[in-house]
Order: C-alpha cells, then sequence, then structure tokens
C-alpha cells in the first residue's frame, strides 16, 4: 500500500485508530464470511479489556464497565459482496466497507475506549446485516437487555439519524385467460395486466401521505416482473415484488387492507383477471423521539466537537435498528462518519479526518448519556 507524505504525516497523529481501520478493510467479509474480522475485532476488544464472547449467529459481543445504565453500541462487521483495493488517498480512505459500515463500527470501538465508564458499555458487531438479518435476529432472540442503543451507519459526523421508514415485501400474481398472440384483442395480457396494478398502488394517494416529506410518505418500487414463456401466446400468469416503504404513522396491516380494496376494484374493472397478494414479510419503521438522553447527549457531543449543531436526519431506507426498535422500548439512534451515498459502490471510501472526529464524538456522548441518566434518576 502506497501513502503520500501528507498521509504519513496525519497517521502518525493517530497511528491506531487508522491502522484498526485498515486492517478491517483489509479483511474481506462478504455476508456469510465474516469470521477472519470477527476474530480480530474480537482479539482487539479483548485487549482493551472488554469481556468478549461469539454468540450463535457468529456476532462478536463485547461488554466492558458494570452497572446502571446499559449503552448498546452495534455495528455490522459484514458488507456487500466486490473486492475493492484498500488505498489511501490524501485524507480519504478507499475499500469495502468504508462506509458500509466498517468505518462507523471502528469510530464505535475506537470510541468506547472510556476509562471507569459510569455503567456498561455493550459493543455488538453483527454478521449478515446486508443478508437476512441473522445478527441482529440473534440479539433478539439472546434478549439483549439495554437502557440506549446507537447504530453504527453513515450519517456524517456531525449529523444524527433518528429515524428509518418500513419495508414491506408484497408478492403479487396476476392470472388472465390466454389467446394466440396474434390475436392481442381476444385476451388481457398478465405481464400488461400486472403492470398497470402495480401503477395502480403506486398512484394511490394513501390517506397518511403527507405530500411535503417523502419520509412520512408510503412509496412503492416494482423490483421483479415475471411472466410468459411462449412467443405464441398471450400471457396468462405474471409474478411480481414489490418492496414498500412505509412510514410510522400507517401500519403494514393498513397498506395490505388498501392494495387488496384496490385489487378488487381492478378486477371488477378487468373481469377477465385475477390478482393474488402474499405478504412477504414486514419490518416496522422507527422515529426516535428527540427530547430523550440518547438524543440530548448526542446533540451536546457534536456541537462540542464539530462547533455546529447536528442535523436530525429521517431516511428513506430500512436498518438494523427497525429490527431492534421495534422490540425493545428504548431511545435508539443511528450515528457514524461517512457518506450513505457511496454505500456499496465501486467508489466507496470515508475521510479520515471524519472518521476521528466521529471517535471524538463518542468519547464526548458515553459519559455524557450515562451522567444525564444518572441525574434524571437523582
Amino acid at each position: 500500500m502506497k501513502f503520500s507524505t501528507w498521509s504519513w504525516r496525519r497517521m502518525r497523529m493517530n497511528t491506531y485508530e487508522v491502522e484498526f481501520l485498515i486492517d478491517m478493510l483489509k479483511l474481506y467479509s462478504p455476508s456469510g464470511e465474516e469470521s477472519a474480522v470477527a476474530e480480530y475485532l474480537r482479539d482487539t476488544l479483548s485487549r482493551s479489556n472488554f469481556d468478549v464472547r461469539i454468540d450463535d449467529a457468529g456476532n462478536v459481543i463485547g461488554t466492558y464497565g458494570s452497572g446502571s445504565p446499559t449503552l448498546l453500541l452495534c455495528g455490522h462487521m459484514d458488507t456487500v459482496p466486490g473486492r475493492l483495493e484498500v488505498r489511501l488517498d490524501g485524507d480519504l480512505l478507499y475499500g469495502r466497507g468504508a462506509v458500509d459500515a466498517k468505518g462507523p463500527l471502528a469510530s464505535m470501538i475506537m470510541g468506547s475506549k472510556i476509562p471507569d465508564p459510569d455503567g456498561k458499555i455493550v459493543v455488538a458487531c453483527l454478521v449478515d446485516e446486508e443478508g437476512d438479518g441473522k445478527g441482529v435476529k440473534q440479539l433478539i432472540r439472546d434478549n439483549i437487555q439495554a437502557d440506549y442503543a446507537i447504530f453504527g451507519e453513515p450519517s456524517g459526523a456531525c449529523n444524527i439519524t433518528i429515524g428509518y421508514k418500513g419495508s414491506l415485501h408484497v408478492y403479487v400474481e396476476c392470472i388472465t385467460p390466454t389467446a394466440h398472440s396474434s390475436a392481442p384483442w381476444l385476451s388481457s395480457n398478465a405481464i400488461e395486466k400486472t403492470y398497470e396494478f402495480w401503477n395502480s398502488i403506486k398512484n394511490h394517494s394513501f390517506d397518511c401521505n403527507k405530500v411535503e416529506s417523502r419520509f412520512y410518505s408510503v412509496t412503492s418500487c416494482l423490483t421483479t416482473l415475471k411472466g410468459g414463456g411462449t412467443p405464441g401466446l398471450i400471457p396468462s400468469r405474471c409474478e411480481a415484488e414489490i418492496d414498500i416503504r412505509t412510514p410510522p404513522q400507517i401500519s403494514p396491516e393498513k397498506i395490505i387492507k388498501t392494495m387488496t380494496e384496490l385489487a378488487q376494484d381492478f378486477e371488477r374493472r378487468n373481469p377477465d383477471v385475477k390478482i393474488k397478494i402474499r405478504d412477504a414479510g414486514y419490518i416496522p419503521a422507527f422515529e426516535a423521539d428527540q427530547r430523550s438522553i440518547l438524543v440530548r447527549a448526542l446533540r451536546y457531543s457534536i456541537r462540542k466537537v464539530c462547533g455546529r449543531i447536528p442535523i436530525l436526519l429521517k431516511k428513506t431506507g430500512t436498518g438494523d435498528m427497525n429490527e431492534l426498535g421495534s422490540k425493545l422500548n428504548i431511545p435508539m439512534v443511528t450515528y457514524g462518519p461517512g457518506d450513505s451515498h457511496l454505500d456499496h459502490t465501486p467508489n466507496e471510501h470515508i475521510s479520515i479526518s471524519e472518521y476521528l472526529t466521529s471517535i471524538k464524538v463518542y468519547r464526548e456522548v458515553i459519559p455524557m448519556v450515562f451522567k444525564l441518566h444518572r441525574n434524571v434518576g437523582d
């Protein structure tokens, strides 16, 4: 690996923190192949006097300190597939996972080195966030206990993510008669009708929609469309998958009910068409209380380190915070260095200075959370 003179000077100022992240990026860890980076993080946490274990899913769980409250710092070790060269170019460190989400996880681990914390710190390094979420599901099965939680995903070092939309995965099947493709007027076309039905969903004005806000509106994306197969026949069957993103104020049951009503209306207008809808899974939306101790502590810490008031972000994607937030009734936020627009891209990189800033923020916010918690209890 080649570094410029400027880069070496920068690294000598914060050698360990930077080399730690570089080592993590060198350990290629797509979902299902996290064992090498898991062992590295286990050893790193152990050397920092954490009590460390690896659970049944392969998550690395480190505990430091004792008593109440408990602050959970949760990030993921896995990345999407696709190797990238690990290289440092000025202030920018390139590599798969630099932003999503080894950079945020590394800043958590480096920032959690608080001497004699006035509470318990639990660092959870999860597997399979980019896959089926085996890591966070294992935490839920193990009944993880915490009073506050911060999830490590890119928000920018001086911003806080306080909300993620929910995700509803829906299968649609459309059945029609068939006829020879030379006479398309004799029968409805299942592929065409499936697309028409999806458009009716996409263009439906849900009662909860706030036109000025993408976060508080329902959105629909057609992700797969499969039908036909015989060139000489009008397609009589088509399957579609639809990814619906949901705001906090609407339930998945209401959306499915609305889709069912739209399907019934579509069938009335197209008597030779049958529409079947199946709910294939739902992750609830999550929005943090801006008045919570956690948000207040993080806002204070960012203002102290960055010199400005943080922006509170609400994102249209879905993350591990949604899964755990639906199970634990505790304050949660997402925080970490990096630009999320670089997630999964061939140009994925993180600013070293921003990464180091996030470490400073963690070293401020952890004792501040413990202090505010005790002040409320007094």
